[in-house]
């Protein structure tokens, strides 16, 4: 079982932004911008491509909706969208509000936020998620 498996199964707490029954969308706890989500789907499968295509434009879908409420919630010239998926084996996309090319550098230092903070940013998203 995969750390966002034990997530979205409530054993490990994490700052949930929107949620529908077959996805998962949370805060990156270590972010390299304020409001950078990650959308998962809520099955257990390594790699996004091995999703079927159903499920790829399925969780594609999700995650556009997200990336509207992240808009909404922290103005931004665009949301990026970024599949990595080699730190954790549980297919995942990167939702990152953008001003600029570079808040998409996942070489730079990852903001440190307190947990009041991350909350806040959390509620923000879901707010504008269920309107």
């Amino acid at each position: 079982m995969t750390i966002f498996s034990k997530i979205i199964a409530g054993e490990i707490p994490s700052y949930k932004c929107a949620e529908d029954e077959k996805h998962y969308a949370f805060l990156d706890i270590n972010p390299v911008a304020k409001g950078h989500t990650l959308v998962v789907p809520k099955r257990e499968v390594d790699y996004l491509f091995d999703l079927t295509d159903e499920e790829l434009a399925a969780l594609t879908v999700f995650a556009k909706r997200v990336a509207a409420a992240i808009k909404t919630a922290y103005p931004c010239r665009k949301v990026g969208m970024a599949v990595l998926g080699l730190e954790v084996n549980h297919a995942h996309i990167h939702l990152i509000p953008l001003q600029s090319e570079g808040d998409m550098d996942f070489r730079k230092d990852k903001l440190q936020l307190p947990a009041e903070e991350m909350q806040a940013i959390a509620d923000n998203i879901h707010k504008a998620f269920c309107q």
